[in-house]
C-alpha cells in the first residue's frame, strides 16, 4: 500500500467539471491512475465516460478542474500531453482510400516519429497488433475487428506512456475480443491504460481496478473486489445441495433469503444470504444427515450485480 501511495501518478484528475450550456456532463470527478496501471472506466451510456476521456486527451476543454497527464497540465501544455497519449476512440478515424501501411506511416509522421524510424516502427506495431502482411490492404476493405487493430496500432505507434481506449472491443466477435484483450494485457506495465467500456466481463478480464461513473459523477472506485463488495447485497454463500428445496433451506435459522441459481445432475444450487456467515450451520445440518452438500463457499456479488446495484442506488438518491 505504501508503495502505491508514493508512486508518481501518470493521470491526475481533480474536481473536473464539464457543462454544455445547461447540461452537466461531468461533475466533480477526481481520481488518479499510477504508472503501469490498467484501469477500467465503467458507466452506462451517457454517464460521462467519453467526455472525461476526451478531456484527458486534450480533445475538448473542461469547464473547470485540474487534469495532469504524465506530469503535464492538459490545459496549460496540451501539446506535451498529446505527445504522451495514445487515443483510440470508439470509432477509429480511418481513411478508407489509404492502405494500412500508408495510414500508419502517416500517423507516425503526425506523432513525431523520426523519419529514419517510421518504417521500422510501423512494422513493429503491425506485428504487435496482428497486422503483419496487411500493409497493402485498403482500410475501407477491413472488417470491424481489423479496423480496431489499426486503431490500436495508430494509438501506440509513437510509443506513448499513456493509452486512452474508448470501447476498444465494441462490435467485435468473440475471437476478436480475446485478441484485443490479450493485447491490452501485454501493454500493461509498459503503458498506463484507461479502458472505457460498459462490458463488465471485459473489465474483470483485463483491469485490476475500476472507476464507476454515473450521471457525470464518480460513484465508486477501487480494485474489482472492493467494487463488488460495495453492493448493498454484499457477500452471499453459494451452496449446492441434495435432499432439500429452496423454501426449506430458507426456513433454517439465521437464513434471510434464498435465491435459486440452477440445477444439474440432481444437485440444486442456491445463493444464501444471511446476517451472519451460515456456512457452519449448513455444514452441521448436513453432517446430521438432513441433506447433502457438494459445494459450500462464501462469494462476493459479481461485478455486474455490483454495478447494477451501485448505479441503481445512485439513480434513487
Amino acid at each position: 500500500m505504501g508503495d502505491r501511495l508514493t508512486a508518481p501518478s501518470m493521470i491526475s484528475v481533480v474536481d473536473l467539471h464539464k457543462a454544455w450550456g445547461p447540461r452537466v456532463a461531468v461533475s466533480g470527478v477526481s481520481f488518479e491512475v499510477q504508472k503501469g496501471e490498467v484501469v477500467g472506466f465503467l458507466g452506462p451510456n451517457g454517464a460521462g465516460k467519453t467526455t472525461t476521456m476526451r478531456i484527458l486527451t486534450g480533445f475538448i476543454p473542461a469547464t473547470s478542474g485540474e487534469v495532469k497527464v504524465a506530469g503535464f497540465d492538459v490545459f496549460d501544455d496540451p501539446y506535451a500531453v498529446r505527445a504522451r497519449v495514445g487515443y483510440l476512440p470508439e470509432t477509429p478515424p480511418l481513411y478508407p482510400e489509404l492502405t494500412v501501411g500508408d495510414y500508419l506511416l502517416f500517423c507516425a509522421e503526425l506523432r513525431g516519429v523520426e523519419r529514419s524510424r517510421r518504417a521500422t516502427r510501423t512494422g513493429e506495431v503491425m506485428e504487435r497488433v496482428g497486422l503483419r502482411g496487411w500493409e497493402k490492404r485498403l482500410l475501407g476493405s477491413l472488417s470491424k475487428g481489423y479496423r480496431q487493430r489499426v486503431g490500436l496500432a495508430q494509438a501506440i505507434v509513437h510509443d506513448p506512456p499513456v493509452l486512452i481506449l474508448d470501447e476498444p472491443t465494441s462490435g467485435l466477435d468473440p475471437a476478436q475480443v480475446v485478441g484485443i484483450r490479450d493485447l491490452i494485457k501485454e501493454l500493461a506495465g509498459s503503458h498506463t491504460v484507461i479502458l472505457s467500456t460498459h462490458i463488465l466481463s471485459e473489465v474483470e478480464a483485463v483491469c485490476p481496478r475500476a472507476l464507476v461513473i454515473d450521471k457525470g459523477r464518480l460513484v465508486a472506485q477501487g480494485d474489482i473486489a472492493t467494487i463488488r463488495a460495495m453492493a448493498r447485497a454484499g457477500a452471499y454463500t453459494y451452496v449446492e445441495v441434495q435432499g432439500i428445496d429452496g423454501p426449506r433451506l430458507g426456513s433454517l435459522p439465521g437464513v434471510a433469503l434464498v435465491e435459486p441459481v440452477g440445477e444439474a445432475d440432481g444437485w440444486a444450487a442456491f445463493r444464501v444470504r444471511a446476517p451472519a456467515d451460515p456456512r457452519e450451520m449448513l455444514a452441521d445440518r448436513a453432517a446430521r444427515g438432513e441433506f447433502r452438500i457438494r459445494a459450500l463457499e462464501s462469494r462476493l456479488p459479481s461485478l455486474e450485480e455490483a454495478f447494477i446495484d451501485i448505479v441503481g442506488r445512485e439513480g434513487l438518491a
